[in-house]
């Protein structure tokens, strides 16, 4: 029987200070904290100057509530680029900050203190409340291990950044960038107060389609345009002429967003497509010349093609909301 070899003392294995576990919970803090004692991200800012400049921009998160999962990831990931920006020789500047206006922190001060607060309480609490969550979101930021200048952050609400935004907007005015014009506005009834786009969330929903007919205001005009000069010399004008003294005349338009047939004040022709003046037991209709068959198999009748013109020669024509003589406004 040999005597046992100890192998082990046959390998040449480095010796290296690091623990065989990792046991991030407890050891992360500390460094967190060693970093900050030795004022790490002051002395990487001073080892990189004059290098090129590398800025990463910022999109804040809002100073509502604790830090969560999608907080994490954003801060993680943009953390990740500013640190190999650093080791690539860049001036990696990393600003980080909040932003303390809109809709959530108005909900969350509602649901702290009711609804119907004056306008100077609610941006007194707002103030307050945002502050508070800046220096909770900060200290978690810390501990994410995301390094930047967290002593000299920008906020939303502070007086220098509205005064640099006002000073923004007037020199975009300046230069004719701002007009006035129509644009949909979103409206929650709820919290009394318009929405971001980004703040909508839809359903999903599926809509009927809808052909609605316009009568014409003027049909002699809409003949006009489809039969032009004197209406006496056409060899169909007997024949037109009658049909309009007998019917109305529409322009026929598809919809899938019937809903908003009541707020409607124009109709669109493209100038270079040939529309369809159709004889119908309905009326005279105004139908997209390579649709004529198609409309008429959906809407069940028949009908003939009187005459066909460009979408150009209807500019200007007039007529009847569908709705007019339902209710006056």
């Amino acid at each position: 029987m040999t005597d046992k070899v100890d192998y082990r003392s046959t390998l040449n294995l480095p010796d290296t200070p690091f623990p065989m576990r990792g046991d991030l919970p407890k050891r992360e803090p500390g460094w967190v904290k060693d970093w900050n004692a030795h004022g790490l991200y002051k002395k990487l800012r001073e080892h990189r100057k004059g290098a090129p400049l590398f800025v990463l921009h910022y999109g804040p998160p809002y100073a509502t509530g604790k830090v969560h999962i999608g907080h994490a990831l954003n801060k993680v990931l943009k953390d990740m680029i500013v640190k190999s920006k650093q080791l690539g020789g860049f001036d990696a500047q990393y600003i980080p900050g909040w932003d303390c206006h809109g809709l959530p922190i108005e909900n969350a001060i509602e649901k702290l203190h009711g609804r119907n607060l004056s306008r100077d309480d609610m941006q007194a609490k707002s103030r307050a409340f945002a502050t508070e969550q800046i220096d909770q979101q900060r200290e978690d930021f810390k501990r994410l291990g995301v390094l930047g200048d967290w002593e000299r952050p920008y906020r939303t609400m502070d007086p220098a950044n509205e005064g640099g935004q006002i000073r923004a907007f007037k020199r975009v005015i300046e230069r004719g960038f701002v007009y006035r014009g129509l644009k949909p506005v979103y409206w929650c009834f709820d919290c009394g107060s318009s929405l971001a786009e980004f703040e909508i969330e839809y359903a999903d929903k599926k809509s009927d389609t809808l052909d609605v007919a316009f009568e014409a205001a003027d049909k002699q005009a809409l003949l006009q345009a489809f039969l032009p000069g004197n209406l006496a010399d056409h060899p169909s004008a007997t024949l037109v002429a009658s049909r309009l003294e007998a019917k109305k005349a529409f322009v026929v338009i598809w919809t899938t967003t019937a809903w908003t047939i009541p707020a409607n004040q124009a109709l669109n022709a493209h100038p270079e497509l040939t529309y369809a003046l159709v004889d119908t037991p309905r009326g005279l209709l105004v139908l997209a010349d390579t649709l004529v068959e198609k409309c008429l198999e959906r809407y069940g009748t028949t009908g003939t093609v009187i005459a066909t013109t460009n979408g150009k020669q209807l500019a200007g024509l007039n007529f009847k909301h569908p709705l007019y003589d339902v209710h006056p406004g």
